[in-house]
C-alpha cells in the first residue's frame, strides 16, 4: 500500500455526492490510497480509496473528518467550481463594461 496527499482549492462553496450540506470554499487535502498489483513484471498500483479531509466548523471546530469520495465525484465538484468561478468572472466583466448607448 502507498498513500499520496495533494491539495485542491475550491473558490466557491460546494457539495459532494452522498454528503448533506455545502462545504465552504478553501483548500482541502486529498488522500489517495493505492495497492501494489502483484504478479506483474513492472511496478503498478491500483487506487483503492480517495478521501477528502474536511475540517469542522462552528460547534465542530477542531474536528477533522476523512470523507470517502470517488475520483469522479472529486473531478465533478472541481469542474463545477471552475465553471461557477468563470461564470462569476464573466458576469463581473459584463457589469464593468462601459455603456455605449449613453448618448
Amino acid at each position: 500500500m502507498r498513500s499520496t496527499r495533494s491539495t485542491v482549492t475550491f473558490s466557491n462553496p460546494f457539495t459532494l455526492s452522498g454528503y448533506p450540506g455545502d462545504l465552504p470554499a478553501g483548500d482541502y487535502e486529498v488522500l489517495v490510497e493505492e495497492e501494489l498489483l502483484q504478479g506483474l513484471s513492472f511496478e503498478a498500483y491500483r487506487r483503492t480509496a480517495t478521501y477528502l479531509t474536511v475540517r469542522g466548523r462552528g460547534n465542530h471546530a477542531g474536528r477533522t473528518e476523512l470523507r470517502a469520495i470517488s475520483e469522479n465525484d472529486l473531478k465533478e465538484a472541481l469542474s463545477r467550481d471552475h465553471a461557477t468561478t468563470e461564470n462569476k468572472k464573466d458576469q463581473s466583466d459584463a457589469a464593468l463594461s462601459p455603456q455605449e448607448d449613453l448618448k
